[in-house]
């Protein structure tokens, strides 16, 4: 029996993940639940387990006493003619340890000691799960879509469940059972149920983490994320910075003919990447951001957080992008309020004088090279430059 007994425990710890430490506690506990609901009481009940071969003692401490006239109480006392009978050394007040059977317990006191194990079974199993996905919380874990509750998705994530509201779908994602994707892990919370895990396939920190997993110069730190701005779905910018000078932070994110980028779009069903550099000079970082629209000017005004950009007239519309999109995440990267307009624009501007906007160091040189004949409009980049590489 207590073979068979250590087998089992060394099953559950291994299976669940539960200390066997834990399950010898459980099962003394479960003696003592059987005691009290045997005798009434428990108080003066001891077990104790040999965690080497589960041999197992429960013995009651009783106090011995002249004659069994004199007991009050059977469950504490014990006279000395029996008491004798345990030990030849008992003598009166004495505390005297009296094993007890525990094949002498009732059906109902057994079933109610094997609750008291399942129930320990079942808490530290909740608490281990918990504690495993409590510290993958803020990261990305691959999952199995299993079916929709409502608009909500139920994914299994292995040894647990978690829940994409509708709130972090992407709206254009349209998920298969049994299909599998990436999700980031928001909150995991511990409740009586067991652990309630939150995910989401919209928040911008996906894409880092992902960006992390694939590029191998930001796991190692040579290449830092700066900043992300995202419009799930739709397109993202990201701004990297390299702490090597022989290393091209863009570049190391791109991958070798943008396999490993392209491995994130896929991931993100298609969705468009935007890796710029980052610059600690705001105005060089502005120019980067409205990527791929080339710029004229830019006066930044650290203090009040805003910046006036002026653009060609054909990038006017390339730099705001589609409903905007562009200068939209561009601030948002950036930090700043952007004001973009035009060359013919500022100059109709009231007061608008062209060294207000033009700094040596915000100088564009490559402008001068490019005229209006060499694009033949707006959309000349939608697709060149879903993700720039600097020559």
């Amino acid at each position: 029996m207590n073979k068979e007994l250590m087998e089992a425990l060394d099953i559950l710890e291994k299976e669940k993940e539960i200390s066997k430490e834990t399950l010898f506690e459980a099962i003394e506990n479960s003696l003592l639940t059987a005691c009290k609901n045997h005798f009434g009481k428990a108080d003066n009940i001891h077990v104790e387990i040999d965690r080497e071969t589960c041999d197992f003692l429960v013995y009651a401490e009783k106090e011995v006493v002249q004659n069994a006239e004199d007991i009050e109480d059977d469950c504490l006392q014990i006279s000395l003619k029996d008491a004798k009978e345990l030990s030849s050394k008992a003598k009166v007040g004495d505390m005297l340890h009296v094993e007890i059977q525990s094949k002498e317990f009732g059906r109902i006191a057994t079933q109610n000691a094997k609750n008291v194990i399942l129930q320990k079974i079942r808490e530290e199993e909740r608490s281990v799960i918990y504690n495993q996905y409590y510290e993958k919380e803020k990261d990305v874990i691959t999952g199995v879509v299993q079916r929709y509750v409502g608009r909500n998705i139920s994914i299994n994530l292995g040894k647990a469940d978690a829940m994409l509201s509708e709130g972090e779908q992407v709206k254009s994602e349209v998920f298969r059972p049994t299909e599998r994707i990436k999700v980031y892990i928001l909150e995991v919370k511990n409740t009586p149920k067991g652990p309630r895990i939150n995910v989401s396939r919209t928040h911008p920190e996906l894409v880092k983490r992902l960006f992390e997993s694939e590029v191998t110069e930001i796991k190692d730190g040579t290449v830092e994320i700066k900043s992300i701005a995202r419009e799930a779905g739709s397109r993202t910018k990201i701004a990297v910075w390299s702490n090597n000078p022989n290393v091209d932070a863009v570049g190391a994110c791109v991958g070798m003919n943008g396999a490993r980028v392209n491995a994130i779009v896929e991931e993100l069903r298609g969705e468009k990447i935007d890796i710029v550099n980052w610059d600690e000079n705001p105005g060089n970082l502005i120019q980067n951001a409205l990527s791929p629209a080339k710029i004229v000017a830019v006066f930044a005004d650290p203090d009040e957080k805003t910046a006036k950009v002026v653009v060609p007239d054909y990038q006017l519309s390339l730099a705001i992008g589609k409903e905007g999109q562009n200068a939209r995440l561009a601030a948002r990267l950036t930090g700043y309020k952007i004001d973009i307009k035009s060359e013919t624009q500022a100059k109709d501007a009231p007061g608008f004088r062209y060294e207000d906007y033009m700094d040596d160091e915000y100088e564009n040189e490559e402008y001068e090279e490019y005229e209006e004949g060499d694009y033949e409009g707006d959309d000349y980049v939608e697709e060149q430059y879903d993700v720039p590489v600097e020559e």
